[in-house]
């Protein structure tokens, strides 16, 4: 118990000190993290009030795929973002791989179904008159959809936080295209998980410190915009 006290004191340490690994990862971490969140917002914002505002065939279907995808493992989509971006892959000659470029491309991947389909609930929460009252006062169809959209910008918004908490959280994907290579792709999942192989227990600490306040974070702010909502 001593040990794992003294792991965490230093572990304290190397944070308030702004020990430069602990900080150049942490950032990292962050950078790709929140650009794959605002890639992955950008398109699926505009994907969900499409699902939700007009009918086709099959739309039932789709939704209930991209609902089943919220739960995909994530070691699955690094696995077909490797094979894809790999040398004998299609996107290969793009050269991509074990690159920051592709972390941020495979996270905005993974939680692309759970932006969608959490976009599609929030604009289904809206009172249904509301888009017609806006055609009827000489809205377009566009205008009506964004108008329906600002109505439901608290859950949009907690929809993206819930996102980018994932994307932060995520070990299996990043690692596979990724590679955690030190002071390139290494980030703090992969950072926790490897050096808590090799014993370094108060980096891990750490590390593990800040993404649990990162973590605390976007939950405050979460709350904090579902009160508004209320």
């Amino acid at each position: 118990m001593a040990e794992i006290w003294q792991g965490f004191l230093k572990a304290v340490e190397l944070i308030i000190t702004f020990d430069r690994e602990v900080m150049e990862i942490s950032l990292r971490s962050l950078n790709i993290s929140l650009l794959a969140t605002l890639i992955a917002s950008v398109i699926c914002i505009p994907l969900g009030g499409i699902l939700q505002f007009y009918s086709f065939t099959g739309k039932r279907a789709l939704i209930s795929l991209i609902q089943t995808f919220y739960s995909v493992p994530t070691v699955l989509v690094g696995l077909l973002v490797f094979l894809l971006f790999s040398r004998g892959g299609p996107l290969g000659g793009l050269n991509l791989l074990f690159t920051p470029t592709i972390m941020v491309i495979g996270q905005a991947i993974l939680i692309t179904p759970v932006l969608i389909g959490l976009t599609i609930s929030a604009l289904s929460g809206v009172d249904k008159f509301l888009k017609d009252t806006a055609l009827s006062l000489g809205a377009t169809n566009t205008q009506a959809i964004i108008t329906v959209i600002k109505e439901a910008r608290f859950s949009i918004i907690s929809a993206i936080l819930l996102g980018f908490g994932r994307a932060i959280s995520e070990v299996g994907c990043v690692l596979i295209v990724g590679g955690n290579i030190r002071g390139f792709t290494r980030v703090l999942t992969t950072a926790i998980a490897l050096q808590t192989q090799r014993g370094e227990i108060e980096l891990s600490l750490a590390l593990g410190l800040i993404l649990l306040l990162i973590s605390l974070t976007v939950n405050l702010l979460l709350n904090i915009y579902q009160q508004r909502k209320v």
